[in-house]
């Protein structure tokens, strides 16, 4: 399902009798949606994604540059956004047993502006270096979904430590992710969503590469599953699409311009300092003569820090023109969709985690786009569609 463990679902893995999905099927008329807009010529944004990804989970330990003690806050694959605040509290809580009186933040992602709002709530002054604001990072290409456990590490190399240490981060974020609900610009919301299966199954598309070994993505979703809905499988009169199979849930979705807009005025008005900066070096950051620093730099940690253990994660998302009226979410034949209030997203998720996986191109493909709007015309053109 989207939010726990939203690849899985569109496998099938979760809708074959899963404990997390409600045993009753309900009933009751079927609400009346309106339309998505589904056509090519309405993508006015496309862009790509490097979600930072490595096999033991994000990076949070801590290092020596000469007298500059540095806190690793990064490598949360797909799960930047979702986990944020947690991860952050526990780099912030590393980094405040220095008891610093300032503290440099590298980054302005989901993890820098976090890492950033929390120093300063605990008591520190904070000045945050990064090549770009949120508009221009790579934070601000996501999907903008509640996705706590998507690649966020591999079963087998995590362990169980790192199990309880992600629920923490989880259960820390999602109440931290509830404070901005119902604020102005809706940096957060709640909205419907459904998972749609097709009467008649698309045929499978020809491989356009050799088929890539799949590996063991830990799902944590079950130890969190008291926070959000269930998914329902809807009879067919209460389903708003005619379809084999209609479930439905409710889903937490980040409004990532609005978000990002709040979280950085935030910053700004409890006293932050920005400085453009592009570091190459470790050796650059120790040279800003900072006692303390944590360092988001995301995907660019692979560069800054070799660290091989960073795997790039493709993925590519289109806006369509946003739709006030459209406030829910939907996955249909690998096609998975936002509602954003800053356009309606729309993903090709084809081929599960393993999608993009070891990729780094963030070149837009254009073709990608196309097909995954257009997939998500038939929907409606097809009758589907309430």
């Amino acid at each position: 399902m989207l939010t726990l463990g939203r690849r899985r679902l569109l496998q099938g893995g979760l809708l074959g009798g899963s404990g997390l999905l409600s045993a009753c099927a309900a009933t009751g008329s079927a609400p009346t949606l309106p339309p998505i807009r589904a056509r090519t010529d309405r993508i006015y944004d496309m862009a790509v994604c490097l979600r930072p990804f490595r096999a033991a989970g994000p990076r949070l330990d801590t290092e020596r540059l000469g007298n500059t003690l540095v806190v690793h806050n990064y490598g949360h694959g797909g799960s930047g956004w979702s986990l944020s605040w947690g991860s952050s509290a526990i780099a912030v809580a590393k980094a405040m047993q220095a008891s610093p009186q300032e503290v440099a933040v590298i980054g302005c992602g989901a993890l820098g502006l976090t890492s950033a709002i929390l120093a300063q709530r605990a008591g520190a002054k904070v000045t945050m270096y990064a090549r770009e604001q949120i508009p221009d990072t790579r934070s601000f290409r996501a999907s903008g979904a509640w996705t706590p456990d998507s690649r966020i590490a591999l079963t087998s190399v995590a362990g169980p430590a790192f199990a309880a240490e992600w629920e923490q981060m989880a259960r820390t974020s999602f109440k931290t992710h509830r404070q901005y609900l119902g604020l102005p610009g809706t940096p957060v919301e709640w909205t419907d969503y459904y998972s749609i299966r097709a009467d008649q199954p698309a045929p499978p598309a020809p491989p356009a590469a050799p088929p890539v070994p799949r590996l063991d993505f830990a799902s944590y979703s079950r130890s969190i599953a008291d926070l959000v809905p269930k998914y329902r499988k809807l009879a067919p009169e209460a389903a708003p699409f005619r379809a084999s199979a209609v479930y439905q849930t409710e889903i937490m979705v980040f409004n990532i311009a609005d978000y990002g807009h709040t979280l950085l005025a935030d910053f700004f008005t409890a006293g932050g300092q920005f400085r453009h900066a592009d570091f190459h070096s470790p050796a650059e950051i120790a040279a800003l003569g900072k006692r303390v620093v944590i360092n988001c730099t995301g995907y660019g940690a692979r560069a800054l820090w070799d660290d091989e253990s960073i795997v790039p994660v493709r993925g590519q998302i289109a806006r369509l023109i946003p739709q006030p009226e459209v406030h829910y979410g939907l996955d249909y034949k690998h096609v998975y969709v936002v509602p954003r209030r800053d356009g309606i997203i729309v993903q090709d998720v084809g081929g599960g985690d393993m999608k993009g996986y070891g990729d780094a191109t963030e070149t837009v493909d254009r073709s990608e786009s196309d097909r995954a709007v257009t997939t998500l015309s038939e929907l409606f053109r097809s009758g589907l569609g309430a």
